[in-house]
């Protein structure tokens, strides 16, 4: 059955901008009324605050056109629409963003269709395979099919499965201890990954994918609640933090056991489990030969990621649960080895609660929504409990009680590591869904904050992120399997905070610095060059203003140019730093060992404790960090 959230009115508005947006081109269809139902659909299960403030867009479209021609959005003639929609884009920033913004569930739905990604090459989804039969699973349970109240006791009560929570669970189910884990999100399988990227974000997601920050700019922070929580639905890379970066974190936290020899045994210790190492020539495609192509040309450093995918074939779907089951995320590595040493999982759990006697932990309390459909508690009694929610929603559960924060640092000192892309399109079939997404690496400027990793990404995704409309827009999607995307991060001096929002969940403020905006601008003109040198005869950005790039000399006017942060298109996936650990309690949350200087028996074991950004992406350090953290759990339960 379809959702439905929208008026009459709306929905007539909604399909209206839907056949300016998506005109019938050569090969794909124009926007007709699947794309209106589903587009519907999409925003229907967005949260309530965001789906509120789409269709204020919507009617503020609508009543642009009232302004303008004294008749409805719907009831002008197509050439009148598609004028207004122009103004908008050629507007100021609050015009051209709600555009953006209207946009986005449009193009999800138009191009999450299986006769679109056939007539562009692309496989639609994939065939499932059968729901596999393993022992460990039965320390597994889903809180959904209960309908009572639950109360349990453990050693240790971990909350949440992701990098941090899995590991320190598997390292003390290992060393012994009674552990229970609680994740909030629910279980998938193989035999559940369809390869369809918008049903598999709406499912593994949070808020199927609508987490964002809010500053002086825009800046969608996608985040998963499922078991393995973001590792299922990052793309598999596996750095450890450099040198540089250990040496700031040892500067600015006083903690000078933050080295690359202490941490080494434990990234060793990981690498293994997850079985780290670069992708095969053939699952990195035509993607990796053609940057390594550019990169040649401009005597750039390049090299393939290592990754936790021993035996990845390439389906390209690593964001969206892999089908295959080769990466290594922790619901098919860490989270089956802590049940199997005894350790249980409860899915379904909303933690909401520590549990405290006098300034020790105790314990989390919490609700989950029964087979009955209604609404009923749990309680973990436990002596040690470990919270590993993420760096946006650990603070935000310790805020709710005011617990942890002695320094008023808790929420603060947020980085994000600020990510863009561009597509170049080349004559050649490239193939970027027949490939490991994020399988090549540049780090000829790591060394000034900037690394580049591709970033390829399924149709309607692709689509979605996307600033362009109309014609052109289609054009470039016909492209799609002539068309290569890459992109970078920068390691951030911009800090953020998450603060209580409404309903008491996170909201995220982040404003990017002067020195981060030219780092941004610094880092995509890099990216076009090394684009065109790779031989894309034409580049799509998003960047207002330059949106498409046709010759190599336009790189040199837009370093020139003045462009401001509101101008890129950006999007990050790496919050940290929410509870950052340092020795001096006036500055940090918790201490080097992971437990809150506050709060005695109170650990905090995520991308939160780390003391700032790390210039890669997180998922080994937090895995290497966790690891360490549990002897020193285990030995205060003893």
């Amino acid at each position: 059955m379809t959702a439905h959230c929208l008026t009459e009115r709306e929905r007539a508005t909604l399909s209206a901008l839907a056949r300016v947006a998506l005109p019938p081109g050569v090969l794909l269809p124009a926007a007709g009324p699947r794309t209106v139902a589903a587009a519907e659909a999409v925003v229907a299960g967005w949260p309530s605050a965001l789906q509120a403030g789409w269709r204020t867009l919507l009617g503020g479209l609508d009543a642009q056109a009232v302004l303008m021609h004294q008749r409805p959005f719907a009831q002008l003639g197509l050439a009148q629409r598609l004028a207004l929609v122009d103004r908008c884009q050629a507007g100021g920033d609050l015009l051209r963003t709600g555009l953006r913004g209207l946009l986005v569930p449009i193009k999800l739905a138009h191009f999450d269709d299986a006769d679109i990604h056939a007539a562009v090459g692309c496989t639609y989804a994939r065939e499932t395979p059968r729901p596999e039969k393993a022992r460990w699973k039965q320390a597994m349970t889903d809180l959904g099919t209960q309908d009572a109240d639950v109360d349990l006791q453990a050693e240790v009560v971990v909350v949440g499965s992701g990098a941090g929570g899995a590991a320190v669970a598997k390292e003390l189910a290992e060393l012994g201890c009674a552990v229970v884990v609680l994740e909030e999100g629910a279980y998938f399988g193989r035999d559940q990954f369809t390869g369809r990227a918008v049903h598999m974000m709406e499912r593994m997601y949070r808020n199927r994918g609508a987490t964002y920050a809010v500053g002086n700019t825009f800046i969608p922070i996608p985040i998963g609640r499922t078991v393995g929580g973001t590792t299922t639905i990052n793309s598999g890379t596996c750095l450890r933090a450099p040198e540089a970066t250990l040496a700031r974190w040892r500067a600015e936290s006083g903690i000078d056991t933050l080295t690359l020899d202490e941490l080494g045994p434990h990234y060793a210790r990981v690498e293994k489990i997850l079985q780290v190492a670069p992708s095969s020539a053939a699952a990195l495609g035509v993607p990796g030969r053609v940057i390594a192509r550019g990169c040649e040309a401009l005597g750039w450093s390049n090299h393939p990621l290592p990754r936790n995918a021993p035996a990845c074939d390439g389906q390209g779907l690593c964001c969206f649960g892999c089908p295959s089951g080769a990466k290594r995320s922790t619901d098919v590595s860490y989270i089956p080895l802590a049940l199997q040493r005894g350790a249980q999982l409860f899915t379904g759990a909303v933690v909401e609660h520590v549990m405290l006697r006098g300034e020790t932990a105790v314990g989390v309390s919490g609700h989950f929504t029964g087979r009955d459909g209604l609404k009923h508690t749990f309680r973990v009694e436990a002596k040690a409990v470990v919270l590993a929610c993420g760096a946006l929603h650990t603070p935000t559960l310790l805020l709710r009680q005011g617990l942890a924060n002695a320094s008023d640092q808790l929420g603060q000192n947020l980085s994000i590591h600020p990510a863009s892309a561009a597509v170049g399109i080349f004559d050649e079939a490239i193939g970027g869904l027949r490939a490991v997404p994020q399988g090549w690496c540049v780090d000829q400027f790591h060394g000034d904050g900037i690394l580049f990793e591709g970033a390829s990404s399924p149709l309607p995704i692709v689509a979605a992120s996307h600033t362009g409309y109309g014609a052109a827009f289609v054009r470039a999607m016909e492209a799609f399997d002539r068309s290569l995307m890459f992109g970078f991060l920068i390691r951030d001096s911009s800090r953020g905070r998450v603060r209580l929002g409404p309903g008491g969940d996170p909201l995220v403020t982040y404003v990017v610095n002067e020195a981060d905006r030219s780092q941004l601008q610094r880092a995509t003109g890099l990216l076009w060059q090394l684009l065109f040198a790779a031989g894309a005869r034409e580049i799509h950005t998003g960047v207002h203003g330059w949106q498409i790039v046709t010759r190599p000399e336009q790189v040199a006017a837009f370093a020139q140019a003045r462009v401001a942060v509101r101008h890129f298109e950006l999007s990050a996936y790496h919050p940290l730093g929410t509870c950052r650990m340092g020795s001096d309690p006036r500055r940090s949350v918790v201490s080097a060992t992971h437990e809150t200087h506050d709060v005695h028996n109170l650990w905090i074991c995520d991308g939160s404790a780390l003391p700032g950004a790390l210039g890669v992406n997180p998922q080994m350090t937090i895995l290497a960090l966790a690891t360490r953290a549990a002897p020193h759990i285990a030995r205060r339960l003893g």
